[in-house]
């Protein structure tokens, strides 16, 4: 009875992780914030500051979407 919750919370971890776009603001498991300059397979990296700081990280440690690309424009 209990795997059921756990399928949907992976189900919608997945959907997000391919939903990923450039220009999406996110929150990482670790509490980073950033914007996505760049999409790989298994990686992303992620603008942190005006000034320029990117950050290479696992799309596994993405916690959440915060802004959609198409919301921000």
């Amino acid at each position: 009875f209990i795997l059921r919750p756990q399928k949907k919370q992976e189900k919608q971890a997945a959907e997000m992780m391919n939903s990923l776009a450039v220009g999406d603001e996110i929150t990482t498991i670790g509490g980073i914030v950033g914007r996505i300059v760049r999409i790989k397979e298994e990686t992303c990296v992620i603008e942190t500051s005006k000034d320029g700081t990117k950050i290479r990280i696992l799309k596994s440690a993405i916690k959440s979407v915060d802004v959609k690309a198409e919301d921000v424009q």
